[in-house]
This record gives structure tokens, C-alpha cells and sequence, in this order.
């Protein structure tokens, strides 16, 4: 069964957009720290599994599967579906979700994967890990300001701010398999 209405939660219309802004940058700005220690400073550890070598194959597969259910929200919400909607986007969020742990633990285990392609290659995945990287830690306080904002039933900036989210997690999204394609060929 569809619905056309809105789901709200109403705990979430209580608080001002100021304040849930500022959580959202604070958690966000934490958790992209955080990596950034985990990969560039923290190294991996000598431990190595057959389980733990197969987490950036399950990275991309939930990279995949985000990719595909953010692209059945966007079909939702053109035919105003609102519960559809929100349960592809909640399952898109929920795949992404997995993807952050997965990648922690694989980064936990295996720190900074090198790059050692040649050539032309070389300048083209730089510009993609780069842009991918930089994106990443602006989407996701956009994708819980997204989720803030319908949720406390703010529809008119949460459609205005969904309009930019959508394109760029679908890019990191996408990027992410790329690039894990990229590694694969040159590894």
C-alpha cells in the first residue's frame, strides 16, 4: 500500500534547524576525523584473513546496492509515492550504513591501500579517489540533514536540499565501486 503523505516523526519538529545542523556537522566531522586517523595515520595491523581481504569486495557490492536503491527512491518520489520513498532511502541509508562499518573494519586491518598503477591511469584514479574522498565527507551531513529535515516535516528546504544531496551520493556511491575496480585490475 502506497501513501501519499508525508511521514513525520514528531520529536524531530521540535528541534530547530540550527541545532540539528550543528549536531549533524559535529557527528559528521567526528566520524571523518576519525577515518582519516584509521587509514593515513593509524596503519594496519599484521593481522590478515581471507574474511578481511574480501570486505572491499562486499564494499562495492553495498556501494552497488545503494547506488540502486537511491535511483528507485528518486522514481518513487517522482510519482509521489512517500512510503516508498522513504523506505528505498532508508534502505540506500541502512546499505551505506554496512558499507562504513565494513570499511572500518577493513581499514582497521589493513590501513592505506597504495595505488601502483602507471601512465594514464594514474592521473585518472587520483582525480576520482580525490573527488570521491572529498565528497564522502560532505555527503553524509547532507544525507542526514536530508533525513532531519523530512522527518521534521521542513518538506520545502528538504527538497531543495535532497536536489544537491542526491546527485552526490550517487557520485560517491559510484565512485566507490570504481575505484575498487580500478585497484582490483592493478593489484
Amino acid at each position: 500500500m502506497s501513501s501519499k503523505k508525508p511521514i513525520t516523526i514528531d520529536l524531530l519538529k521540535n528541534i530547530s534547524f540550527a541545532k540539528a545542523l550543528g549536531v549533524i556537522l559535529l557527528i559528521s566531522g567526528i566520524a571523518f576525523g576519525f577515518l582519516i586517523w584509521l587509514i593515513y595515520y593509524k596503519g594496519g595491523s599484521d593481522h590478515s584473513s581471507t574474511l578481511i581481504s574480501s570486505l572491499p569486495a562486499l564494499n562495492a557490492l553495498l556501494n552497488s546496492a545503494s547506488t540502486v536503491f537511491l535511483l528507485f527512491g528518486y522514481q518513487a518520489i517522482r510519482q509521489r509515492d512517500f512510503t516508498r520513498h522513504m523506505k528505498f532511502n532508508l534502505t540506500a541509508f541502512v546499505t551505506s550504513t554496512f558499507f562504513l562499518i565494513s570499511y572500518v573494519i577493513y581499514h582497521n586491518f589493513h590501513g592505506h591501500t597504495p595505488f601502483p598503477g602507471e601512465g594514464l591511469i594514474r592521473p585518472i584514479y587520483f582525480f576520482i579517489l580525490i573527488t570521491h574522498i572529498i565528497l564522502s565527507a560532505l555527503v553524509v551531513p547532507m544525507i542526514l540533514t536530508s533525513f532531519y529535515l523530512a522527518f521534521a516535516g521542513k518538506l520545502k528546504l528538504h527538497r531543495k536540499v535532497s536536489k544537491v544531496t542526491l546527485p552526490v551520493w550517487l557520485y560517491v556511491s559510484v565512485t566507490g565501486v570504481v575505484i575498487f575496480f580500478i585497484l582490483n585490475a592493478y593489484a
